[in-house]
């Protein structure tokens, strides 16, 4: 069976109308297997709510999608957990990011353990797993040898799904950095994320571009891409591969990564990141690294 691709959980904060449209171009799109729908960052995002979500999953799994339910990763207040429990009422697949989430869906409704549950053993793969969990997404600095080895030794019936395009969600924190950016206290934020589809770009004293604030979230600069590495994750087994939604070019994102896990040659992805790609936590190095193969041309933007 082909790897399946996965739209993770949008991570930026985007006007009503554009999440509606562009959760409509998913469902219409038969490369997308698996569609990931919720608030993943803040609450205080309240344009779409839980009620549109419980819309958008039924309309997506009548579209022939598998449809998961994200939870917050950093679950602040008993609002949030209200939330929780109504998207587990669903019936449908929950992604648990925190303990408290895994707490309340625990050997009730099947979970995929997402990335923030920070799985580096065997042990703590089987615990979950007992709890009731179906599917784990490696933590995002894992390498391929971390991968490769839990992936093969999982309990039976647990998928594998790794995080393969996006800018990576390093960090939370109580404190909205987007707020303070802006010098306003988190509850009073004037939902300034909105103004900021990408989030807002850290640079290093020399220039370098570094981090990414978004809200209460911490993400890197450049864009992580396995596209190159498509090949090594089938030939691992691994179940799915995830690619978080983008503003821009996601038809392209989609489309290149369905081609390489057809065995297809790979496409040119410089183009989609304009920051740059990074993959180095597969090799087993620093995030922000690249391996030689992929790095851009001398003098490219991506480059300097």
């Amino acid at each position: 069976m082909s790897v399946k691709i996965a739209l993770g959980p949008l991570l930026f904060a985007w006007p009503r109308q554009e999440v509606l449209d562009l959760y409509a171009r998913v469902g219409a799109d038969p490369r997308v297997d698996v569609v990931y729908l919720g608030e993943a960052v803040c609450s205080r995002r309240q344009q779409v709510r839980a009620s549109d979500w419980l819309d958008l999953a039924r309309d997506l799994t009548g579209a022939g999608k598998e449809v998961v339910l994200s939870s917050q990763a950093l679950l602040e207040s008993e609002g949030d957990l209200k939330i929780l429990r109504r998207l587990a009422d669903s019936g449908l697949t929950v992604e648990a990011n925190d303990l408290g989430a895994v707490g309340l869906v625990a050997r009730t409704v099947p979970f995929v353990c997402g990335p923030h549950l920070n799985i580096y053993n065997e042990a703590t793969l089987a615990y979950y797993a007992d709890l009731g969990a179906v599917r784990w997404v490696p933590p995002l600095e894992g390498s391929r040898a971390l991968i490769e080895g839990l992936h093969g030794s999982r309990p039976a019936g647990l998928e594998t799904e790794v995080f393969a395009f996006g800018k990576l969600p390093l960090a939370f924190s109580a404190r909205c950095f987007t707020a303070r950016h802006y010098g306003l206290g988190k509850d009073d934020c004037e939902f300034r994320c909105f103004d900021h589809p990408e989030g807002i770009l850290l640079r290093t004293r020399e220039g370098q571009p570094f981090l990414t604030v978004n809200g209460i979230q911490t993400l890197s600069a450049q864009t992580h891409s396995l596209l190159s590495h498509v090949a090594d994750l089938a030939a691992m087994g691994v179940e799915a591969i995830r690619i978080s939604p983008q503003p821009h070019r996601l038809d392209d994102v989609i489309a290149g990564f369905d081609a390489a896990r057809r065995g297809q040659a790979a496409v040119e992805a410089r183009t989609w990141a304009p920051l740059g790609l990074c993959d180095g936590y597969w090799d087993g190095r620093a995030g922000i690294a690249l391996a030689a193969r992929q790095a851009p041309a001398e003098g490219s933007p991506q480059g300097r």
